[in-house]
């Protein structure tokens, strides 16, 4: 088993950036949203922020999360220790609850605000592909070790079920970030289980009730058990970030650090005084309409 964990994690690096450079290529080819802003001072500033949080995520947050997986193996501690299951059971139940957990901490980064401060920036992007995907302050990954450490040592699964869901985390991360237009029937079949692109999107919208919907990473059903599950929005009725920083200057890599650190601004009004809270039944309200126009 401790083979496999080693192979994974250095096959994990290379899966990631080869799912990443097809989903940078094909989303230029398949748009599924109009772009706001050019590409290459937006790409700029993601893989800024990007490398910053994948130096903190895999120097602190993996090799702790990998230690306490290891401890908790020796030591026999952890929910999933209390019940014989076979490993492949095990596995799959490590899995899942995995995937639940992290849904309970999405949703705690955009309803307490000191967390929300921070997951804000992540959230301002004012375009949403695949480069968004990993446009985290590093202080947000730094702090998320204890939620990670938490959620390992409690649930006490083995060192081959966190390496194997970080992989698949990661990808699926990218997936559902991406800018990547599907067929619609295509994307309802696959959106029954995973989250898609459009679902994913609908979370990064301008209007407050959609933003604090579809938290989910992997599978979906979590949204769907906790009401939080947000469909039927269509994507050119969406706009992208929160309405308090849609300026230039909010989007520049030294403006993105130092956000969470400065006075916050009404998240959920644009500069004009209009507000986006909620979207009426013809599918945009007001605000969307201005800034499609």
């Amino acid at each position: 088993m401790d083979e496999t964990v080693v192979a994974l994690g250095q096959m994990g690096p290379k899966a990631v950036a080869g799912v990443f450079l097809l989903l940078l290529a094909v989303e230029t080819i398949f748009p599924l949203r109009k772009r706001k802003r050019e590409r290459a001072g937006r790409y700029f500033v993601n893989f800024a922020l990007t490398m910053a949080a994948f130096v903190v995520g895999t120097f602190v947050v993996r090799r702790t999360a990998l230690m306490l997986a290891y401890s908790g193996e020796q030591s026999g501690f952890g929910l999933l220790r209390l019940v014989d299951l076979p490993v492949g059971a095990q596995f799959a139940a490590g899995f899942l609850l995995m995937d639940l957990t992290f849904y309970y901490w999405h949703r705690a980064n955009h309803e307490v605000g000191i967390l929300w401060r921070f997951h804000n920036v992540h959230h301002v992007d004012q375009d949403l592909d695949v480069t968004t995907s990993f446009r985290f302050h590093f202080v947000e990954v730094l702090y998320s070790t204890c939620f990670r450490a938490a959620q390992v040592g409690i649930l006490g699964v083995s060192p081959l079920t966190y390496a194997a869901y970080e992989l698949i985390f990661t990808c699926e991360t990218a997936f559902h970030h991406s800018n990547l237009r599907f067929p619609l029937g295509v994307e309802r079949i696959i959106n029954k289980i995973i989250v898609t692109p459009r679902m994913h999107g609908i979370h990064h919208s301008a209007v407050k009730d959609e933003t604090n919907s579809n938290y989910s990473v992997i599978f979906r059903w979590w949204d769907a058990l906790h009401g939080t599950l947000r469909l039927g929005v269509r994507q050119p009725d969406i706009v992208i970030g929160v309405p308090a920083y849609q300026a230039p200057a909010d989007n520049r890599v030294w403006s993105l650090i130092v956000m969470p650190f400065a006075g916050q601004r009404e998240y959920w009004a644009f500069a004009n005084g209009y507000a986006s809270l909620t979207r009426g039944p013809e599918g945009a309200n007001r605000q969307d309409r201005l800034m499609l126009e």
